[in-house]
């Protein structure tokens, strides 16, 4: 189905739909972030065991998601949405209602809960794939641009809501357990809304009939495997250097470095993360001029560049700088990743491409945080996370340029 949006507006009905439930997720990911630590600590656990149902609830949610986004194109796509919003519903109540261990981390590996705030389970990639129907090629990376940032925006606004109403149930008497268990509940609230909110989903959002012969089709994908397995590839790489400078860690070390104080430090990342959102906006009309791969690699080049620099300078003011520099075109390589993901699979493809590519990435930044801690523990060693973080992502930038400068997408954004 060829499915256009007027020139006024590139969102169709299913289009502003999908960013109502990107909000709303995003909204929940941030309410809960705040106090899921807490909630589990107040029921009595250490911080090992928080810290291992926390890596289960990673891990089932990288399983499930895995299934989930590889099927959704031949299964449907709105209804694993519908079972990914039902899967928020049964974590939140799980998590609310029980102190047992294993019921807890059957909720954890089964539900679909983050501990992060950050995007977890099958929606960001069955959504992203949706999406792609209910636009243009040449309006999808604007789209994807505005669907980051909201999401961005959302998170939060969730954390500031659910730290501040914890805060405000425990001084009108509430234990702070039950104060915890009311944000739960919310986000399983939450999760019943967005299963609610999917079934409004037209049939525009499904991927098309394809002609692939079922045998060859491995992870959800056929024609486009390949491409799909060499993008991974290098987005683990890209995920893997970013994990040595994860915001927490990028925290500690002005703090080791300069002595700055956690609000000075949350000034300086909240201002850093207004100019990443606005800086994916962008990226569309960079991309219409000079295309997809050079938008990825010819802005992410200059970021890891400033990334490196962060840990040569010789004072406060000017690490800042060069920070929030970085931050102010960070972002540019995202909404026009997404956009290259989409257009070099066939549309019947997508769900599971987005879905493998960003589990990728998502394996790659579980292991170098724990590199970039040992490091830190040495005074020699302080500034080597930026070194490496920066020297890999340069790496994988000038890897994807040689790989992929020459494919074309299967539909050119330029010409769309």
């Amino acid at each position: 189905m060829n499915i256009t949006a007027s020139p006024s507006s590139p969102l169709t009905r299913d289009g502003r739909l999908l960013f109502g439930t990107r909000i709303a997720r995003m909204f929940a990911y941030g309410f809960l972030s705040v106090v899921l630590a807490l909630y589990l600590s107040a029921l009595g656990f250490g911080a090992p065991m928080i810290g291992a149902i926390l890596t289960l609830t990673l891990l089932g949610d990288t399983a499930v998601s895995l299934w989930m986004t590889t099927s959704a194109d031949r299964i449907g796509r709105r209804r694993m949405l519908m079972a990914g919003g039902a899967l928020m519903l049964l974590a939140g109540v799980g998590f609310a209602f029980t102190r047992q261990l294993p019921w807890l981390l059957l909720a954890a590996i089964v539900g679909v809960i983050s501990p992060s705030g950050n995007e977890v389970g099958p929606f960001l990639a069955i959504e992203q794939a949706a999406l792609s129907q209910t636009v243009t090629a040449r309006q999808r990376i604007g789209v994807f641009a505005w669907y980051n940032l909201l999401g961005s925006f959302a998170t939060a606004f969730g954390a500031l809501a659910g730290g501040h109403l914890s805060g405000a149930l425990q001084r009108s008497g509430f234990a702070p357990l039950e104060s915890y268990r009311v944000i739960l509940l919310g986000y399983a609230l939450i999760g019943g809304a967005l299963a609610l909110m999917f079934t409004r989903l037209s049939p525009a959002v499904e991927a098309p009939p394809s002609d692939a012969v079922p045998f060859r089709n491995r992870f959800g994908l056929h024609r486009s495997h390949g491409i799909v397995m060499r993008l991974s590839a290098l987005f683990g790489l890209d995920a893997f250097a970013g994990g040595f400078v994860v915001q927490s860690i990028v925290a500690y070390w002005f703090h080791v470095r300069f002595g700055v104080s956690p609000a000075t430090l949350g000034s300086i990342f909240f201002g850093a993360n207004l100019l990443a959102g606005c800086s994916a906006l962008a990226a569309s009309r960079v991309a219409q001029r000079i295309g997809l791969i050079e938008t990825m690699v010819f802005t992410h080049l200059p970021s890891n560049v400033l990334l490196i620099l962060v840990p040569l300078m010789p004072s406060l003011p000017w690490a800042i700088a060069m920070l929030l520099l970085r931050f102010s075109i960070s972002q540019m390589d995202v909404p026009t990743r997404q956009a290259y993901t989409m257009a070099v699979v066939e549309p019947d493809e997508r769900s599971a491409a987005a879905g493998i590519t960003g589990i990728a990435r998502t394996i790659g930044a579980a292991f170098s945080p724990v590199l970039a801690g040992l490091l830190l523990n040495s005074a020699g060693w302080l500034a080597a996370p930026f070194f490496l973080g920066g020297g890999l992502k340069v790496l994988y930038d000038l890897l994807l340029y040689r790989s992929f400068r020459k494919h074309a997408p299967l539909e050119d954004h330029r010409t769309a």
